[in-house]
């Protein structure tokens, strides 16, 4: 279990710090970057099951073709999310990217009603309530919805539904949404190359191509770290650690990229605060009566 602790909270500490490396990247379009981590993915994920000679599953899915149309939807979520997520780093927008994974988790409780018709219990019902009013907060006082965050926490949450009712592991299904979205990437990075804008050939920036081809380890690795993880703690463990990452990200944006945080913000981000304290402490509490079984 020590190990499996370990192993996810290094996911959730690696992708803490993806504004560092995203940041890094700046002079590169938030498009490009994309195109480029799905690109240095698919060679890294295939390299990784041809060691584990894990390939019994490809030929299954030309008999499945509702888990292809599935996990063509997946994908079209996760590169949204990854899209979005690039852009509000690269435009200084650490500190509501942050926000959407704070309120990730109550999204996927609500997705799970919604969606999955999973019964919700009334501390759960509360703590969609409060993490509400924390967005309505943050709304009301900045004249506009935090439509970042929520498109963040919206794209991952119902990305993350279709993945735990998906017929795939982690790393299979990653490998097939990376297969179904390298195409599209491909055929943008030869339309920029045959534009003289391709910035991985342009850029006078030695560490520009070392950092694009980076995205692909740096894509699949946490991803990996975390399933791993997961299949040997508790899940109200887990539940705990998948604030570090957003934690990170705050305490980056605001102390090293000077992102704004004045104090009307401080008491939006404060109720939401409340409503994960309350979540968490629910299924802690849930978890600890039943003796670990849920």
């Amino acid at each position: 279990m020590r190990n499996g602790i370990i192993m996810a909270a290094c996911s959730y500490l690696i992708w803490g710090l993806f504004p560092l490396y995203f940041k890094a990247l700046n002079h590169v379009t938030p498009q490009e970057i994309l195109a480029n981590r799905i690109l240095w993915a698919m060679p890294f994920l295939l390299t990784i099951l041809a060691l584990r000679s894990q390939w019994s599953w490809l030929p299954e899915l030309l008999k499945r073709p509702k888990v292809v149309g599935g996990f063509i939807l997946s994908a079209l979520l996760l590169s949204a999310n990854w899209f979005i997520y690039i852009w509000a780093v690269n435009n200084g927008r650490v500190v509501d990217a942050s926000l959407g994974y704070f309120i990730n988790p109550i999204v996927n409780v609500l997705l799970g009603y919604v969606l999955l018709h999973e019964r919700l219990r009334t501390l759960q019902w509360c703590a969609i309530g409060i993490a509400a009013a924390g967005v309505g907060w943050l709304a009301l006082n900045s004249g506009h919805m935090p439509w970042i965050s929520l498109t963040l926490a919206i794209t991952f949450g119902v990305y993350g539904v279709l993945r735990k009712t998906a017929y795939l592991g982690p790393l299979e299904g990653l490998t097939l949404e990376t297969l179904i979205l390298f195409p599209c990437a491909l055929a943008y990075v030869l339309y920029l190359w045959l534009t003289n804008a391709n910035v991985f050939i342009s850029s006078s920036e030695l560490s520009t191509p070392w950092l694009l081809v980076a995205a692909g380890p740096i894509t699949a690795i946490p991803l990996i770290l975390f399933a791993a993880g997961a299949r040997v703690i508790p899940m109200a463990t887990l539940g705990v650690l998948q604030y570090l990452a957003p934690s990170i990200q705050l305490l980056i944006g605001v102390w090293l990229f000077h992102e704004p945080f004045s104090a009307t913000r401080l008491i939006g981000f404060a109720i939401i605060w409340s409503a994960l304290i309350l979540y968490s402490a629910e299924g802690l509490w849930r978890t600890w009566q039943t003796g670990g079984k849920t």
